[in-house]
């Protein structure tokens, strides 16, 4: 890619490298730069080692297990790489598990978030005025803090903060710190917003994942309410090459948009991935002639917000970035790769309890 392969080589350090966006991050900067990657990861329930196989024994990459909120270790890393960049992504995401246990979404979000912030300012103080000036610290974060649209409008970067779950809150908490860190202690930060994404190697607790889980074991698809919440849907390879863009190449003290172009209601979503089904699996579970008779609603959860939409404006003008892939394009992508890899989510789901009705 253009704007990564213009660039010298740096030492750069993702957070969260082992998850689902994450670790299509790390799989773009291997394939596509120069650059020296160093994935600094808890490996919690969510992280996944196999989704980065094909770089694991690339000698520009090196993984650290390591939590976010271990301040001396992260310093550790910073020094010991000589880090110019920080790609934050380390998160906890699922809304429903926010709701069940905010603490762990407090813990992790705002004072990993925090720590990450205060190591990474005392460890620029260290570096030479030459060193200094390449470091840059880019927060990525989500579309949710900024609440509910509406029925109408499209959320931009000057639109106020209005979140609504534990989780959104938490993100932005962390977004109001990083913006903070850059104005009081002059840390040289970007913060990019995204939509949903989906795509290869995301955790099947997650709308599409469990979607294709459950129909192909035959089990129930749960919706929320009545299924008309609308997402702006951006596939996890398009954000990848997003965030290198605006890492790189994206105005110091501002904020990005991204989003695919992709509104779908929840509903309409899944009756897409039941339709791709019916056509890709010929032999289907007992008593299944159509995946939609999985299909089955559930009471809402709380603070359920209806609409979010993406105005992506900012980054195509000032970046150049484009979405490549359309919805149908990548649901179609997403579909045949959960059909071929359904060995991998069953292992996914024995790490942890989260085998759930999670719509």
């Amino acid at each position: 890619m253009q704007s990564t392969q213009a660039e010298q080589p740096r030492n750069i350090l993702v957070t969260g490298g082992a998850g689902f966006i994450g670790s299509a991050l790390i799989r773009h900067l291997i394939k596509h730069t120069q650059h020296r990657i160093i994935n600094y990861d808890k490996l919690t329930y969510a992280a996944d080692l196999h989704a980065l196989s094909c770089v694991a024994d690339d000698p520009r990459y090196v993984f650290i297990q390591g939590d976010i909120n271990d301040g001396e270790k992260v310093q550790q890393a910073l020094q010991t790489h000589q880090i110019s960049l920080v790609i934050h992504l380390a998160a906890e995401t699922h809304v429903d598990r926010s709701i069940a246990g905010p603490s762990t979404f407090i813990e992790s979000n705002i004072v990993g978030t925090f720590t990450l912030l205060e190591q990474c300012r005392h460890y620029l103080a260290s570096l030479s005025k030459k060193a200094a000036a390449q470091f840059r610290f880019h927060h990525v974060s989500t579309d949710e803090v900024f609440g509910d649209l509406g029925d109408t409008g499209q959320f931009d970067e000057q639109t106020a903060y209005a979140p609504s779950s534990p989780y959104s809150a938490s993100k932005a908490a962390a977004d109001h710190l990083v913006r903070a860190w850059q104005r009081t202690f002059d840390l040289p930060i970007v913060i990019s917003n995204c939509s949903n994404n989906y795509g290869a190697f995301q955790y099947p607790e997650k709308l599409i994942p469990v979607t294709i889980t459950n129909a192909l074991n035959g089990k129930s698809i749960p919706i929320y309410g009545n299924g008309q919440q609308i997402r702006d849907w951006l596939y996890v390879d398009d954000h990848a090459r997003a965030l290198c863009m605006v890492a790189f190449k994206g105005k110091l003290g501002e904020s990005y948009n991204i989003g695919g172009d992709g509104e779908q209601t929840n509903l309409a979503v899944v009756q897409a991935i039941c339709e791709r089904l019916n056509h890709l699996v010929h032999h289907k579970p007992k008593g299944i002639t159509d995946f939609n008779q999985l299909i089955h609603f559930v009471d809402d959860r709380p603070g359920h917000d209806k609409r979010y939409a993406i105005n992506a404006n900012k980054i195509k003008s000032t970046l150049g970035w484009q979405p490549q892939e359309s919805f149908t394009s990548a649901i179609d992508k997403t579909v045949r790769w959960y059909v071929d890899n359904q060995d991998w989510c069953q292992q996914a789901l024995t790490r942890s309890c989260a085998d759930e009705d999670i719509g």
